[in-house]
C-alpha cells in the first residue's frame, strides 16, 4: 500500500486518509475518491489531499477483516458466535447466549505476530458473557495490507476462537442461617448470578448451619446444581460446609482459590451434580472468585486444580473496605 500526500487532480481512486470538510458536507476518511469527490475538493480549493492507494496483492481493510474473522470463527452457528458486517476495517465476535470465551491463545497470538497492522483484541479467556456481549475484535489498522500477510494470519489462527454455551439449565441454592444470622442475605445476589447464565433457579432452601440439617439438604436439593452459601464462612476443609457435603454421600475437591476477594470458596460433587461453596463475599453482586468457578461449571467446563493455580496471577486483588484488619500485635 502507498501513502502519502498527492495533487487533487491525481488523487482519484484513492482511498481519502483524513476527513475533510467541503462546503456543508463532510468526506469522511476511508472513502475511495471519486470524480465527484474529486471536482468537491477543487471546489472547494484544496489543491492536495493525503490518500492510501492499495498495490497489485493488496485486500482493502474490510475485506481484509472479514477473511480473518471468517478464519477465526469458521462455523459461526457451531461456535455459537456471530460475526458482524466489516466496517472500517473491522469484525466484531458476538456472542448470540450466554456461556464462557474460549481460545487458542498462542493461536492468536500468531495472528496478532504476523503484522502489525492485523490486529485481534479479545476479552480474558473463560470469561463470562451474555447473548450480544463482544468477545473478540478484528481490526485492519492501515487501509490495506498483503493478501500475504492475511492469508499467514487467517491460517495461524484457524478456528481459535469460540463460545462454551451453558450446559447446564438449573441450580439449588442451600443457604445456613446461625443465630442472629443474616438469613437469607445473599440469595438476590445468587439468584442474579444464576439467571446471568441463563439457568432457572429452582429452589432456595435455608436450614441451620449444622452438619445433619446441611447434609439433609443437599441430598434432597434438586437442581443440577448446587449451591451453599454459609451464614458463618468456612474457614477449614472439614467445616460445616464441607464436612455436610461428605455427609450426604459427596466428595470435596478442592478448598481455597488464590484470589480476593473469594478465597473460602470450596468445589465438589454429588455423584455426577456439581457442589460450589460459596464464598461470603458472594452475599454480593460484586466480581469474586466464586463468578470464574461458577461460569465454568455452567458451561460444563472441567476446574482442576491447575486451573484454579492460573487464576492467582493477574486475577483478583482486590481490597474490601469492610473486611477487619490484623490485629496488632501486643509487645
Amino acid at each position: 500500500m502507498k501513502f502519502g500526500t498527492v495533487a487533487v487532480h491525481d488523487a482519484l481512486g484513492g482511498i481519502l486518509a483524513h476527513s475533510v470538510q467541503v462546503g456543508a458536507r463532510r468526506l469522511r476518511k476511508g472513502l475511495f475518491l471519486s470524480q465527484n469527490e474529486i471536482d468537491e475538493l477543487l471546489g472547494a480549493g484544496l489543491k492536495e489531499v493525503t490518500v492510501a492507494r492499495l498495490e497489485c496483492g493488496d485486500l482493502d481493510e474490510n475485506e481484509a477483516a472479514m477473511v480473518l474473522a471468517e478464519a477465526l470463527v469458521p462455523d459461526p452457528k457451531e461456535a455459537h458466535l456471530e460475526l458482524t458486517a466489516p466496517f472500517t476495517g473491522r469484525v466484531n465476535l458476538v456472542a448470540n447466549r450466554p456461556g464462557v470465551a474460549m481460545m487458542d491463545v498462542d493461536a492468536l497470538i500468531a495472528l496478532n505476530a504476523v503484522n502489525a497492522m492485523i490486529t485481534l483484541a479479545t476479552v480474558p479467556p473463560f470469561q463470562q458473557v451474555g447473548a450480544g456481549q463482544m468477545v473478540g475484535t478484528v481490526k485492519i489498522i492501515s487501509y490495506g495490507v498483503t493478501r500475504t500477510d492475511v492469508a499467514a494470519a487467517a491460517k495461524a489462527s484457524e478456528a481459535a476462537i469460540w463460545l462454551a454455551p451453558v450446559a447446564l439449565k438449573t441450580a439449588s441454592l442451600i443457604i445456613t442461617d446461625i443465630p442472629g444470622g443474616p438469613g437469607d442475605k445473599g440469595q438476590r445476589a445468587v439468584a442474579a448470578r444464576v439467571e446471568a447464565l441463563g439457568m432457572l433457579l429452582v429452589e432456595t432452601q435455608i436450614v441451620a448451619h449444622q452438619t445433619d440439617a446441611l447434609a439433609r439438604a443437599i441430598a434432597k436439593s434438586t437442581g443440577e446444581l448446587v449451591l451453599i452459601l454459609t451464614g458463618s464462612a468456612t474457614s477449614d476443609l472439614y467445616d460445616v460446609a464441607p464436612e455436610a457435603l461428605r455427609c450426604a454421600g459427596g466428595h470435596v475437591e478442592r478448598f481455597g482459590m488464590p484470589v480476593d476477594p473469594g478465597n473460602l470458596l470450596f468445589l465438589g460433587h454429588l455423584s455426577d451434580k456439581p457442589v460450589i461453596g460459596l464464598p461470603g463475599c458472594a452475599k454480593s453482586p460484586a466480581l469474586n472468585g466464586a463468578d470464574w468457578i461458577l461460569a465454568r461449571i455452567a458451561c460444563g467446563i472441567d476446574v482442576s486444580h491447575e486451573d484454579v493455580a492460573k487464576m492467582g496471577v493477574g486475577g483478583l486483588l482486590k481490597e474490601i473496605p469492610t473486611r477487619p484488619m490484623p490485629r496488632e500485635r501486643r509487645r
